[in-house]
């Protein structure tokens, strides 16, 4: 999800990275210099604020990049700038808690995505990820501008319209199959989908047939702790109408809520249910 109406062609020839603020040293990156520096390969699961429960603005990708935590420790941050703001080279900003961006996790300038170099619409040259966070607030597309400030000093585009100026992405799941309203035999029916809670990792996840109680999906093996897993649930379906509901426990043992909110200010929650009818 992006604000632009058409995506910004950048050439990578000219294009530069500042990085500039409350920093001790101004640096400006041209492309071969960033894809000289040492680079990491990581898959992070990003997640649209945007997406309601159940929603489909979730997708995952094999990232390569250079850390952002390198250039932000090359520049030198100065105590207090509590925000990173970026900025895209059609002048949309997205502010960033710069102790999340610090703290050790895989946050990075990516140059290429799936073992390709970043498609046009995916931010080419250069974008940023920052596990964990929801994109309004991490994952900034054609980047060519990093300035450390102050949560303070500066509200970045979304937030001056009413979103949260931090936003933590939310432990959700989703039934992928089957599908809702959908028409199955009597007999075994695999229930099955995917769970997220970027950075925290998920630990079980549980499927709820009509008011029954939570009974444990089987899990496929974890990834890493920033990317979704899978899970099915082997399910004894009976002749009839039935909802069938999905849960997720995140690693830290917390579950996520049933309570359904809206996406806006940061995050929608529920858990997600369809109905499908069995012959």
């Amino acid at each position: 999800m992006d604000t632009a109406l058409f995506v910004p062609a950048v050439d990578a020839a000219s294009w530069q990275l500042r990085v500039h603020g409350m920093v001790d040293r101004e640096l400006t990156l041209t492309y071969p210099q960033l894809l000289a520096r040492p680079l990491i390969e990581r898959d992070v699961t990003l997640t649209c604020v945007s997406n309601q429960v159940g929603g489909h603005y979730i997708g995952n990708a094999r990232w390569i990049g250079a850390r952002l935590k390198d250039v932000l420790d090359e520049a030198g941050v100065r105590s207090g700038a509590s925000q990173i703001v970026t900025r895209s080279a059609d002048g949309f900003t997205v502010g960033t808690p710069t102790a999340v961006a610090m703290d050790g996790r895989d946050a990075m300038l990516a140059v290429a995505m799936n073992g390709s170099p970043l498609p046009l619409e995916h931010g080419f040259p250069v974008r940023m990820i920052v596990p964990g966070l929801y994109g309004y607030v991490s994952a900034t597309k054609w980047l060519v501008d990093i300035e450390l400030t102050t949560f303070a000093a500066y509200d970045a585009y979304w937030v001056r319209r009413g979103w949260s100026q931090q936003a933590p992405i939310k432990t959700e799941s989703r039934i992928d199959t089957p599908s809702a309203f959908g028409k199955l035999r009597a007999g075994r029916v695999p229930v099955a989908g995917i769970a997220w809670a970027q950075h925290r990792g998920i630990e079980r996840v549980e499927v709820q047939v009509d008011d029954g109680p939570w009974a444990a999906a089987q899990l496929a093996q974890q990834d890493t702790i920033d990317t979704w897993r899978q899970w099915v649930y082997p399910w004894d379906a009976s002749p009839g109408r039935h909802t069938l509901a999905v849960r997720a426990t995140d690693g830290t043992g917390a579950t996520q809520t049933p309570v359904r909110v809206d996406p806006i200010p940061n995050g929608a929650t529920g858990d997600h249910a369809i109905v499908v009818n069995v012959t």
